[in-house]
């Protein structure tokens, strides 16, 4: 029998007339980490999707410790050793933890759903991960970083061989990050395997033992990690190299233009006494660790959460937002932190998302207008180098980044004066981070002022003129970015903690 615990051999797989993976190779071994990278677009949820029998695939062979396997669905690659924690969580938010880890498979007696076994197998298994977890959490209650540890928890509950990892960092903070490091690092010393699938470099070369890349459907290059650094990954993933990371911020803040004063929100999770200006044309970092209110407090100023007291004062006029209607009035824009959950709509086309929020830019003598509907579709997609055979397609269709690409191009069409963005590089690839930065970079020299949450610390540091940084729902400080480090934002998102 042979160390690997998985192969994959000559996988290929096509939608109509699209070959999405051409002829792919790819070797687990037994207790390790494969990490697994590409660009949005290029294969790696695809490949993975054919693995756990979410799509069948036209040509190749799958083995599983040396077995021929074909999987007809998800259940039947989780009864295998097979798991898989997608990016996108699809959880039953109004359950329970333990009915979430239970679904599908509730333990019974005499004929009953045994509650009480539930409560101590879940306890179990979050005492075994070194994981804080009351099993009867709703789901809804807990943050997204906690829900995705349940679901890796889930993962392990089913006795897996393998466990796929689909971007499991995007909505985690540092110390979180090194959390699922050291459980990721427990469990392949108990010989489970790993694949890995990240944008994140510097989390490659910290966890992965090898390292495989995907380009338009092709492997193109494996090594171990200890032989490879990061030009050489950028490079095959991209067919390209890229000097930096980061564009130069080489914008030029003006004047004082928007103002929070002394804002407390009504409801849990409450924002205390709020306040920072941001000048016109600045970008403007918000950092904490997850839980310390940075998506809550965008979303007050949206409109989206009640404000108890305090002020939004733009250009020196006082708003009070009831809505986000009303904050969309004013040319505010939101891009929110889960895309699949608030941000989009999964089952209408590129070019209904792209222009859903702007309809009345689209009308002629009254009547919405096809031909203009298309035209700012199309005109976005080639603005955003959104991968998609043409603005019909279904947004769910399109990989999690380029399902980014057209929420952020969707509030571009409106030409937002105040741009607030969750996390908008969350699951997006190297390249089109890229992108995206010259994008933000670009709209603040036009005149655009950008609020953005990161919990990527050197994407905080490596695109905003500003930070504040919060700490348990209040302000810990703000400091300039080219006078700062990673060490000074740590200490002072602990600051209220």
């Amino acid at each position: 029998m042979s160390d690997n615990v998985l192969e994959l051999k000559n996988l290929s797989k096509s939608f109509a007339k699209n070959k999405v993976l051409n002829g792919i190779n790819l070797t687990v071994k037994k207790g390790s980490v494969m990490g697994l990278m590409g660009e949005n677009g290029a294969g790696k949820s695809t490949m993975m999707k054919c693995l756990f029998g979410i799509y069948a695939k036209d040509e190749g062979q799958i083995t599983l410790n040396d077995k021929p396997v074909d999987f007809k669905n998800p259940k039947d690659a989780l009864e295998n050793g097979v798991a898989m924690v997608h990016q996108e969580l699809n959880q039953c938010l109004d359950r329970t933890v333990m009915d979430n880890m239970f679904l599908g498979r509730y333990p019974k007696k005499f004929g009953v759903v045994d509650e009480k076994r539930m409560v101590k197998e879940c306890s179990a298994i979050f005492a075994s991960l070194n994981m804080n977890v009351n099993p009867t959490t709703i789901m809804r209650t807990m943050s997204v970083s906690q829900r995705q540890m349940v679901e890796i928890a889930k993962a392990v509950s089913y006795n897996s061989k393998i466990i796929v990892l689909d971007e499991p960092t995007s909505s985690l903070t540092e110390p979180e990050v090194q959390k699922l490091f050291s459980i990721v690092r427990d469990l392949r010393e108990k010989g489970i395997s790993f694949v890995y699938i990240s944008h994140k470099m510097d989390e490659i070369f910290q966890i992965c033992d090898e390292v495989s890349v995907l380009r338009d459907g092709n492997m193109v290059y494996t090594s171990a990690i200890k032989d490879t650094d990061m030009n050489v990954l950028i490079s095959a993933m991209v067919g390209r190299s890229l000097d930096k990371r980061f564009p130069d911020v080489d914008n030029t803040p003006g004047e004082d233009y928007f103002e929070v004063r002394n804002l407390s929100t009504k409801y849990e999770p409450h924002l205390e006494d709020i306040s920072f200006t941001v000048k016109k044309g600045e970008i403007f970092g918000l950092y904490g660790l997850v839980g310390a209110g940075r998506s809550e407090l965008l979303e007050s100023l949206f409109g989206v959460r009640t404000i108890s007291t305090g002020e939004i004062i733009v250009k020196g006029k006082k708003l009070r937002f009831n809505s986000s209607k009303d904050a969309m009035a004013h040319n505010f824009a939101l891009v929110t932190e889960e895309r699949k959950f608030n941000g989009m709509f999964g089952k209408a086309s590129i070019e209904f998302n792209t222009t859903i929020t702007n309809m009345n830019a689209y009308k002629t003598h009254g009547i919405i207008s096809k031909q203009k509907m298309t035209a700012a579709a199309n005109r976005e997609i080639k603005k955003m180098h959104t991968k998609c055979v043409s603005a019909a397609d279904l947004i769910s269709s399109l990989s999690g980044g380029n399902q980014q690409k057209v929420i952020i191009g969707k509030w571009l069409e409106r030409t937002p004066d105040i741009l607030l963005l969750d996390e908008p590089t969350r699951g997006i690839d190297v390249g089109a981070k890229y992108e995206i930065y010259q994008l933000i970079i670009q709209m603040a020299k036009e005149g655009k002022t950008i609020i953005v949450v990161s919990s990527e610390m050197p994407e905080i540091l490596g695109i905003t003129n500003r930070i504040a940084v919060m700490s348990n729902h209040r302000i810990a400080g703000v400091v300039n970015t080219k006078e700062t480090d990673q060490e000074a934002l740590l200490r002072l998102s602990a600051k209220y903690l």
